[in-house]
């Protein structure tokens, strides 16, 4: 739940009064799930709802003050590129991306908990995958090939190496 709310919300105290206020729905509205098997989506679309509840919120609210917000900064270096990764993309390719690969969702369940087509999930998969591929090389992080080329004083021969 924390990892959805996180990417939508970036703001750490949102994130905690969304994650709140879910499990107190899904527990006042349990007896309202016809099926046990889709609890884990009934939260996640529950939990979706609310953080752009809480984005549209704060789109009407005007600041008193420009306080910088405090971000959550994590210690290790990957997770710090993934979120970098994620933040170059679109809200909507961010959420699929994160329910696909973080989370474990099917793109079926998916398109039930964002009640949308499961085509369109799948492309938003691919053009999620391909923004994040794109930023990858634009960032120049591809893999370099090393030549190994040794000089021939330093080089011997295949039968001498044997010996």
């Amino acid at each position: 739940m924390y990892k959805i709310a996180k990417a939508i919300l970036k703001n750490d105290d949102d994130v905690a009064d969304a994650m709140q206020e879910t499990a107190l729905a899904c527990w006042e509205k349990l007896d309202t799930l016809k099926k046990d098997r889709y609890f884990r989506t009934w939260l996640t679309r529950i939990l979706i709802n609310n953080c752009n509840a809480i984005c549209r919120q704060r789109e009407r609210m005007i600041p008193g003050e420009d306080v910088p917000e405090s971000w959550f900064q994590e210690t290790g270096y990957a997770n710090a590129e993934w979120k970098s990764f994620l933040n170059c993309l679109d809200e909507k390719y961010r959420t699929v991306i994160l329910l696909y690969y973080v989370q474990g969702f099917k793109t079926r369940e998916i398109a039930e908990i964002l009640q949308l087509n499961e085509n369109t999930v799948r492309g938003r998969l691919v053009t999620a995958r391909e923004k994040l591929e794109a930023q990858y090389t634009k960032e120049k992080r591809t893999v370099r090939k090393v030549n190994f080329d040794v000089p021939k004083e330093f080089a011997c021969d295949r039968k001498e190496s044997l010996i």
